[in-house]
């Protein structure tokens, strides 16, 4: 087995430090450096100070192999990245032709001049080479010096991403050719993480591959890594044997969602889809646009927040007053009218009420409606009471319901 290669995360920003803004980088990456065999040993935020930043450069340049930096790559004052790696590697800045004339044509291309300030993003060191920004101004760095690797990329998380999959993933898998790691995702929805752990309990002795169980809000993930020769073997058969104890709770694995699962099979039959929704406020049509096929079957939705607005949207005003705006009949009588109203295969429904916290401990309760061409079908589901977490919840669920009733008429079909 190769020697591990020692990696450090820097998020650059006095920002992050302020709790302006979530750093989603640092995880992301962190996420990233298992399936090349590089080692993570530490997350570090800094803020926009050269001298602290230059100093943290050089702590990090002694403990590890590569470090990756993100943030600080601008064009304002406060953007000090270059210079303080400049500063730690005892190199001179200068502008490079090249990546001038590439910036100066980004804001050709936008009908705009380029700002004076601007140009100290053409800027590099001479072990410096520049990794292209698709999505923006500012290219990054690979830095290779006294066998150390220092990778930089911007802060936005829509330019770092397409940058370290199309640039510094691939420079990193040929650069550090160390031992792989495979990881398998098994995903799992209506099951309690305490029941999954209880019956994965056998496969948390095993070192190789090893095994950790995440909450996520589509549900209870089991993670299996596995490192070395016949990896691939080893995650098939622990995925097979872990899969058969979970049924009838797994509904993806890997890279699925559950927008995507459900878009695939509406689209590929041609049917469509409409949602009304109270509680969510509009959560779960976001859900649904994400998938990239949702064009295909997604007709659209209405988001209401009161009594009388559901009354004037062709649901039976008796339903209403005899079962209350938040009731398994409601729901369906939801479900029916918006299949109605937009003439789809079905109709998808959400309505609910959020309890106060500070004078309850009641859980939060939203009922959930289907309505297509064999009837109406309904649940309760109840969350702890807080607000956010309660509406995502409501809103993944409904997407989960509406999976089990293509599985029920058998308009999907579910494999382990």
């Amino acid at each position: 087995m190769n020697k591990p290669i020692k990696a450090e995360i820097m998020s650059i920003g006095s920002e992050l430090l302020r709790g302006e803004i979530t750093d989603t980088n640092s995880m992301f990456i962190a996420s990233q450096l298992p399936l090349l065999g590089i080692e993570l040993q530490k997350m570090t935020t800094a803020g926009d100070d050269i001298k602290m930043l230059s100093m943290a450069f050089n702590e990090e340049l002694k403990r590890c192999d590569l470090i990756i930096a993100t943030g600080g790559l601008g064009p304002t004052a406060d953007d000090l990245t270059r210079e303080a790696i400049a500063i730690s590697l005892d190199e001179i800045l200068f502008l490079d032709p090249a990546l001038e004339k590439d910036l100066k044509a980004i804001f050709i291309r936008a009908g705009r001049e380029m700002p004076p300030d601007n140009i100290q993003q053409a800027m590099r060191i001479p072990s410096a080479t520049s990794l292209p920004n698709p999505k923006g101004t500012a290219p990054g760095w690979w830095v290779e010096k006294n066998g150390k690797v220092i990778i930089i990329m911007p802060g936005p998380p829509r330019e770092m991403k397409p940058m370290w999959q199309n640039e510094a993933f691939p420079r990193l898998k040929n650069s550090f050719p160390g031992d792989r790691i495979q990881i398998r995702t098994i995903k799992t929805f209506s099951i309690p993480e305490a029941t999954v752990g209880e019956l994965t309990m056998p496969f948390f002795k095993a070192n190789n591959p090893s095994m950790g169980i995440y909450a996520k809000p589509d549900g209870i993930q089991v993670r299996l890594i596995a490192q070395g020769k016949g990896s691939d073997e080893l995650l098939d058969a622990t995925e097979k044997k872990i899969k058969q104890l979970l049924a009838p709770y797994v509904w993806g694995t890997n890279d699925d969602t559950l927008d995507g699962i459900i878009g695939q099979e509406l689209s590929k039959r041609g049917l469509s889809l409409a949602t009304m929704e109270s509680f969510t406020g509009g959560l779960l049509g976001h859900l649904i646009t994400d998938a990239t096929l949702s064009s295909q079957y997604y007709r659209g939705g209405l988001i209401f927040n009161s009594e009388l607005t559901e009354i004037g949207l062709e649901i039976p005003a008796n339903v209403i007053r005899r079962k209350g705006p938040v009731s398994k009949e409601a729901a369906e009588a939801m479900a029916v009218s918006i299949k109605e109203q937009f003439s789809t295969d079905f109709g998808l429904s959400i309505t609910g009420i959020i309890k106060d916290i500070k004078s309850t401990n009641q859980a939060d309760i939203a009922y959930i409606g289907i309505a297509d061409a064999l009837g109406t079908q309904s649940w309760q589901q109840q969350f702890m009471p807080d607000r956010a977490d309660s509406r995502e919840r409501a809103a993944v669920a409904a997407l989960f319901r509406l999976r089990e009733r293509l599985i029920a008429t058998k308009l999907l079909e579910t494999t382990i």
